[in-house]
């Protein structure tokens, strides 16, 4: 990595700017690459993102309130994930089915009043059946009563910051007030995705039978897409037709969610103008490492004379193709650094931007501690800060 270091006298400030030449070479000559338009979608609201960083790659309506129908039941899933990852079920509990679970209409699991059905298979039961019984049962089992796992989602809904939803059952069953977003949905994916590896392989499996009853998943781009391996499909004659989609390549993992489309096909045909619109145009780069070592910075009154500077976590970035090399950093941390400062102690500020446009800003934190230099050492500096005026 190459640098400019530029130091600006009478501000309290030193601004490095570096040219990420981890990428490939920047050709100042070079045309922009050319991205068309975003398609526009038959459908009431969309929103297509990527898992990763979470950048919006375009939408439209976002936060309009619609029913979601049985992308209800991605909210019942998660909080199901949650719990078996915090011990308070289990893979292998037995479940009793209610004679409410069990009446339930719309899309069946088909488990039987009195029955006691392995939470497993209730949890494929929901995901990949999206069976009505199966949420009801999974509520109830968790909560005591579906409407006690309502306020339960609702209270998940608002940790997430999925501001714009409220639910009033565990299966999307149309009913007054319950309502979400494209925009909170997504939200929602990406907690599925990011929080729950090891129960999101279960949306991309393409059949389920329970009780001698095989039922295909109805997310058909399973079939269509190999890239795509998830996630819920929703219909009510309220809602429409709606999906949330997610498809990976290489370092990429876009989220698509549709809202409100006139068909299975076009909510399938939808979703896929977005994916292919997002892996044709876009990428995901990693700029810099975790704790990678970006400037080492002067500090006085230590017992070593520098500071590593640098970034908690790692850094992605979702940009167009092809424009890696073109991408900027600036670093921003004050001009007098003193012992003692403790590694991870946040020193300044990382700001990346392309073309002119910020499009990440990040936290600088020390890298390791300084200690505080001995007697004499603290001394000499402060007649050297004196001296050059920068002592306050």
């Amino acid at each position: 990595m190459t640098f400019t270091l530029v130091k600006h006298r009478g501000l309290l400030a030193l601004i490095a700017t570096l040219i990420i030449s981890q990428f490939a070479a920047m050709n100042l000559w070079a045309a922009a690459p050319m991205i068309p338009a975003p398609p526009s979608l038959a459908a009431k609201s969309w929103i297509l993102l990527d898992a990763k960083t979470g950048h919006i790659i375009t939408e439209y309506n976002p936060d309009q309130k619609l029913p979601p129908a049985s992308l209800t039941k991605m909210m019942t899933t998660y909080i199901a994930s949650e719990q078996l990852a915090s011990g308070n079920i289990r893979y292998e509990d037995m479940v009793r089915i209610s004679e409410k679970a069990w009446r339930k209409g719309g899309s069946k699991m088909y488990i039987r009043e009195g029955t006691e059905v392995k939470l497993e298979d209730l949890l494929r039961g929901i995901i990949i059946q999206s069976g009505n019984d199966a949420s009801i049962a999974m509520a109830e089992y968790i909560a005591g009563s579906e409407d006690a796992f309502a306020d339960l989602m609702n209270q998940t809904a608002f940790s997430l910051g999925m501001t714009n939803s409220h639910f009033k059952n565990a299966t999307g069953w149309p009913a007054q007030d319950h309502y979400t977003t494209a925009r909170d949905l997504s939200l929602l994916a990406r907690a599925i995705i990011n929080d729950h590896p090891e129960d999101y392989s279960i949306y991309s499996e393409k059949e389920f039978t329970y009780n001698n009853i095989r039922q295909p998943n109805r997310n058909s781009l399973l079939w269509q897409d190999d890239a795509v391996d998830g996630i819920k499909t929703g219909h009510t004659e309220e809602a429409g037709y709606c999906l949330v989609s997610s498809a990976v390549k290489d370092d990429m993992r876009l989220i698509s969610v549709v809202m409100g489309t006139r068909s299975e096909k076009e909510r399938a045909a939808e979703s896929q103008k977005l994916i292919t619109y997002g892996f044709r145009f876009y990428e995901t780069v990693k700029s810099y490492d975790a704790q990678q070592e970006l400037l080492q910075s002067e500090i006085w009154k230590g017992k070593s004379n520098t500071l590593k500077l640098g970034t908690e976590e790692a850094i992605w970035l979702t940009i167009p193709r092809g424009t890696a090399g073109d991408i900027n950093a600036e670093l921003e941390v004050p001009e007098l650094l003193q012992a003692p400062i403790t590694a991870g102690e946040k020193i300044g500020t990382l700001k990346l931007t392309l073309n002119g446009e910020t499009i990440a800003t990040k936290p600088l934190i020390a890298l390791d501690s300084v200690e505080e230099g001995g007697l004499f050492k603290r001394l000499w500096h402060w007649i050297l800060l004196m001296v050059k005026g920068l002592f306050s």
